[in-house]
């Protein structure tokens, strides 16, 4: 039921992956980090979170069955970094301090998750699906560049549009 890459089979895994795990450990550690960040993205965005979050599940499947070695993806781990790089790279383009905060605390929770969604078999074990990993990542930062616009903005400075007012009288 996982991911298996470049099979018409293996595609039924893009919807089925992140419920799959190979053992109570594995299933542990993927539980904890998916609730505190799907927590925080339905707190902090609302309705967007609607949208992003089968966005994120779907999208990195999809890229990991397509770059994905020839071998079972299991586990929720893509759909994870997906949501940890959405709110890094969601508050990060917002600049709305709120935002940028838990974008702070993400990389204080999550930030040496980087390591391992690289092909360096020195820092993760040969079973670990880097490439679930990179696609998870990808996903994020993507879906954070496309709904930038959506959602939780900074608001306007104050007097901010009084001086452009200012500036136009000025010219005309």
């Amino acid at each position: 039921m996982g991911i298996y890459p470049h099979s018409i089979s293996g595609l039924l895994g893009i919807l089925t992956e992140p419920f799959v795990h190979a053992n109570a450990k594995h299933l542990f550690s993927n539980s904890v980090p998916l609730l505190v960040l799907s927590w925080c993205l339905f707190y902090f965005y609302k309705d967007l979170g609607y949208a992003v979050f089968p966005t994120l599940w779907i999208f990195s499947g999809f890229i990991t069955w397509c770059i994905g070695r020839e071998s079972w993806h299991i586990g929720a781990s893509g759909l994870i970094y997906g949501l940890s790089f959405f709110l890094f790279f969601s508050g990060v383009f917002r600049r709305h301090i709120p935002l940028m905060a838990i974008s702070i605390l993400v990389v204080f929770l999550y930030g040496s998750m980087v390591w391992s969604m690289l092909p360096d078999w020195e820092l993760i074990e040969e079973n670990v699906s880097w490439e679930g990993h990179l696609s998870g990542a990808f996903s994020g930062f993507i879906c954070a560049s496309v709904f930038k616009n959506y959602g939780p903005q900074r608001p306007a400075e104050p007097f901010e549009n009084d001086e452009e007012e200012k500036e136009e009288e000025t010219m005309n």
